[in-house]
C-alpha cells in the first residue's frame, strides 16, 4: 500500500475544507420498485422478503411446508441517521410510502398490522408476531430501553385498541400513546379487494411534532393529519437510528407490502465534521490543518502497529485448519454489531462478550463473541480451542460460522439463537411464559444427544467443562443447542481427564465434587453438570437454590427421593401439566448423574437411551451416598458399552450395596480422616 506523505495529507485536508460550508444539508432517497438489488440497501429480516417489486414485510406466499400465520418481519434502510445531537437539536424528516395490505383469502379477517418505525438497530425481536407487530414481544413491550417510535396501521382489534382499522403512534410498545379510527376517513386498510394507499409521516424537529396523513394512491396529501402528537425524539430514540418497516401476522393473516418509499432527512453534523469545522477554519486554518494532519499521521502509525499485531502465525494456522469456516472482515463485524454497541450485548463471561449482530447484505443474524487479548492465555490455547470447535458438527451444537483476528482482537461468529438461553426461559421473571413440559423434555433430550456426541461420537473425546442452563441456547423451534466452548478441551486417546492449570473449571452448582480435589475435568464431571441441568429444568430451580433447609437443590431432591415424594420436586408452575412417569424418569436420571462418586454416574450413551425411554434408569440409592476421595476402583461393568446389556435395577443395586459402605466406615477403612471426606 502506498503511504501518503504528511505534506500530501495537509494539502488534501486544505482542499477538502476549502469547499466546506455550514449550510443546511438534506439526504434524499427514493426507493422502489424493489428487486434483488435492493438487498444491498435494506436489512430484510427473515421471513421478510423482496418479491413482486415490493418489500414483503411478512411472507407473501404459502405452501405445504410454510404457513402465513404467526410471523413477524422487518425491512430497514441499512444506513443509520443521526436523529439528535448533544446540544439538543433534533432532525426534521419527511417520509412517504405506498403500501398494500392484502388478504390472501377474501373471506378471512385481516391480521395483524404494518408499521413505519424508527429503530435503534437492524434486529427483529424474537416472538414479535401477532399483536406485537414486529415491534416488541411479551418480555420487552413497554420497556423504555426499546428506543422505538412507530406509526402503526393496525387491522386487528386487541383489547386495548379502538377498533380493527386504525392508525396509532407507538412509543416502545404496541399500546399506542395515541390512536384514531380510519373508518371515519373512509379508509379501509384491508378491504376485500386489494387497494393501495399513500402514507405521509412528517416530523418537525423544532416543534417536536409527529404527524401522519393517509389517502388512496394518486390522491393528494390531505390538509389535516389522520393523527399527530408532540414527541421529543431525543428522549425516545437512539442518537443513531434506522428508518424502515415492521409487520406481523397472527391467527389471521394478510400480506404487508411496501411498494415505493421516499425519505428526506436533515443531516446533523458529527462532532468535528466539515460543517462545524468550517467556522474554526476561517480564523485558524493553518493551525487546524497542522493539528488534523498530526492526528492523521499518528493514527496511521498506530493503524500500522495494530495491523502488525495480527500475528501472521495465527492467521496462517487458522486458514490451514481443516474445514475452517469463513474469515470475516473486521469492519464487516463492526458494522454488524453497530461497533459492538452495549445494547447489542447478549452475554458476558470470563472469556469474552457476545454481541448480537446482523449481516445486512445477507439478512443473516449472528452472535459475535469478542475476546480481548488479555482473555486469551496463549496463542496455542486459542488455536487448540478453535480447532476443536471448528470440526464439531451436530444439530444440537451451536454452529460456528467464522472468525476474525485483527488489531489484537479475536472474534468468533456463531449462528444466532432467536430464543436465547434456557436460563432466560426458566428464570426470566413473571413476564416470561412458563416453559411447557414437552419443550423441557425436548431440550433435555437435545442436550443429552449433544453431550454423547462430544464424549463418544466425535473423533476425540471433548470435555465441555461448563455445562449449565445459560450455555444451552434455544433455536426458533426451541431446539436445544449446546454452546460456549470457551472451556472445552479435547482429550488425547489415552487420557481420561484434562488438568486445568488455573482453578476449578466450570460454574459453582454444576461442578462435580471430585473436581475440587483433582482440579481436572473429565467426562464424568460433564455428566455431573448434565445432572444439575436436568434437575434445574424439571424443578425450575437453580442448582445453588437454598430450599427447605438445604443449601443445594440436589440435596433437597435426594431427600424427597428418600421419602418417596420425588414428584413434589417438579416445578410448581407446571401445575398438573406434565407426564408423571417422564418426570420421575428425569428426576432419577438427574440424581444418577449427580452421584457423588464419579464412577457411579451413567455414561452418555446410556443417558440418551434413558431419556428416550428405551432402557430404565440405573438404580438410584434411596438416600444420597457420601462423597469419598480418592474414588474407589471402578466396577467391572460398562453400562455404556454398545455391545453389553445394562444391569437391571436390582442387579445394579446389589452391586452398589456390595461395593459401597457408609461415609464413616469407608473413611476409616481406607485410612482417611473425616477432614478428607467432603
Amino acid at each position: 500500500m502506498k503511504i501518503l506523505s504528511p505534506l500530501t495529507i495537509i494539502i488534501f485536508i486544505a482542499a477538502f475544507f476549502a469547499v466546506a460550508s455550514d449550510t443546511l444539508q438534506l439526504d434524499n432517497y427514493s426507493f422502489g420498485p424493489f428487486d434483488g438489488t435492493s438487498y444491498s440497501t435494506f436489512a430484510v429480516l427473515k421471513p421478510a422478503t423482496i418479491s413482486n417489486d415490493a418489500l414483503q414485510i411478512t411472507p407473501d406466499s404459502a405452501n405445504q411446508n410454510f404457513s402465513l400465520k404467526h410471523h413477524s418481519g422487518r425491512a430497514l434502510f441499512n444506513t443509520p441517521f443521526k436523529i439528535w445531537d448533544e446540544g439538543g437539536k433534533v432532525i426534521s424528516f419527511n417520509s412517504s410510502f405506498l403500501f398494500n395490505i392484502y388478504r390472501p383469502d377474501n373471506t378471512s379477517h385481516p391480521g395483524e398490522g404494518l408499521a413505519f418505525i424508527i429503530a435503534p438497530d437492524l434486529l427483529l425481536p424474537p416472538a414479535s408476531h401477532g399483536g406485537y407487530l414486529g415491534l416488541t414481544n411479551a418480555t420487552t413491550d413497554g420497556d423504555s430501553t426499546n428506543r422505538i417510535v412507530a406509526i402503526e396501521l393496525d387491522t386487528f382489534k386487541q383489547d386495548f385498541d379502538v377498533d380493527d382499522n386504525h392508525i396509532g403512534i407507538n412509543v416502545n410498545s404496541v399500546r399506542s400513546v395515541k390512536s384514531a379510527s380510519l373508518t371515519t376517513l373512509g379508509i379501509q386498510l384491508s378491504p376485500v379487494s386489494a387497494k393501495v394507499y399513500s402514507l405521509w409521516v412528517d416530523y418537525d424537529g423544532v416543534a417536536k411534532l409527529l404527524a401522519a396523513y393517509i389517502a388512496p394512491q394518486s390522491s393528494p396529501k390531505p390538509a389535516s393529519p389522520a393523527i399527530s402528537a408532540t414527541l421529543d425524539l431525543k428522549k425516545l430514540v437512539a442518537q443513531h437510528s434506522y428508518f424502515g418497516f415492521a409487520a406481523s401476522t397472527g391467527d389471521n393473516v394478510q400480506l404487508n407490502c411496501v411498494l415505493h418509499w421516499n425519505l428526506t432527512a436533515e443531516i446533523l453534523p458529527e462532532p468535528h465534521s466539515t460543517t462545524s469545522l468550517s467556522i474554526g477554519l476561517g480564523v485558524g486554518l493553518p493551525l487546524g490543518i497542522l493539528v488534523i494532519a498530526a492526528a492523521l499521521v499518528i493514527g496511521f502509525y498506530w493503524s500500522r502497529k495494530w495491523a502488525e499485531e495480527s500475528d501472521p502465525h495465527i492467521l496462517g494456522t487458522l486458514k490451514s485448519l481443516p474445514g475452517m469456516p469463513r474469515e470475516f472482515e473486521f469492519k464487516e463485524l463492526q458494522k454488524a454489531t453497530n461497533k459492538f454497541d452495549g445494547s447489542r450485548k447478549l452475554g458476558e463471561g470470563g472469556f469474552g462478550v457476545v454481541y448480537r449482530g446482523l449481516l445486512a447484505k445477507e439478512g443473516l443474524e449472528i452472535a459475535v463473541k469478542k475476546f480481548s487479548r488479555d482473555n486469551i492465555q496463549g496463542k496455542d490455547d486459542f488455536l487448540q480451542e478453535l480447532s476443536i470447535i471448528n470440526r464439531l458438527r451436530h444439530k444440537h451444537l451451536v454452529k460456528l460460522l467464522g472468525w476474525c483476528h485483527k488489531n489484537g482482537m479475536l472474534l468468533l461468529v456463531y449462528e444466532f439463537m432467536p430464543n436465547g438461553s434456557l436460563d432466560q426461559h426458566l428464570f426470566g421473571g413473571p413476564e416470561k411464559s412458563t416453559l411447557g413440559w414437552n419443550l423441557r423434555y425436548k431440550i433435555i433430550s437435545g442436550v443429552a444427544s449433544a453431550l454423547h456426541y462430544l464424549h463418544g461420537e466425535y473423533d476425540q473425546k471433548v470435555v465441555h467443562r461448563d455445562l449449565k442452563a445459560s450455555n444451552i441456547m434455544l433455536g426458533s423451534n426451541f431446539d436445544a443447542r449446546l454452546g460456549d466452548f470457551g472451556l472445552a478441551r479435547a482429550l488425547e486417546n489415552e487420557k481420561t481427564s484434562y488438568a486445568e492449570l488455573e482453578g476449578i473449571p466450570g460454574t459453582i452448582g454444576y461442578i462435580a465434587p471430585e473436581c475440587f480435589h483433582t482440579g481436572k475435568a473429565t467426562c464424568e464431571s460433564d455428566v455431573y453438570g448434565f445432572g444439575a441441568v436436568v434437575l434445574e429444568v424439571v424443578c425450575g430451580q437453580r442448582p445453588w437454590t437454598k430450599i427447605a433447609g438445604f443449601q443445594l437443590l440436589v440435596d433437597w431432591v435426594w431427600k424427597l427421593h428418600e421419602e418417596d415424594r420425588l414428584v413434589e420436586a417438579v416445578d410448581e408452575r407446571l401445575g398438573n401439566a406434565y407426564v408423571v412417569e417422564e418426570a420421575k424418569r428425569l428426576l432419577l436420571l438427574g440424581l444418577a448423574c449427580s452421584h457423588p462418586v464419579a464412577i457411579s454416574r451413567p455414561k452418555t450413551q446410556a443417558i440418551v437411551q434413558i431419556v428416550s425411554g428405551s432402557i430404565p434408569v440405573p438404580f438410584v440409592p434411596p438416600s444420597k451416598p457420601s462423597f469419598v476421595w480418592p474414588s474407589p476402583a471402578p466396577m467391572d461393568m460398562d453400562y455404556d458399552s454398545a455391545d453389553s446389556t445394562p444391569m437391571s435395577s436390582s442387579q445394579y443395586g446389589s452391586e452398589w450395596t456390595s461395593r459401597w459402605v457408609s461415609r464413616d466406615s469407608h473413611a476409616s477403612n481406607v485410612g482417611y480422616s473425616d477432614s478428607s471426606v467432603v
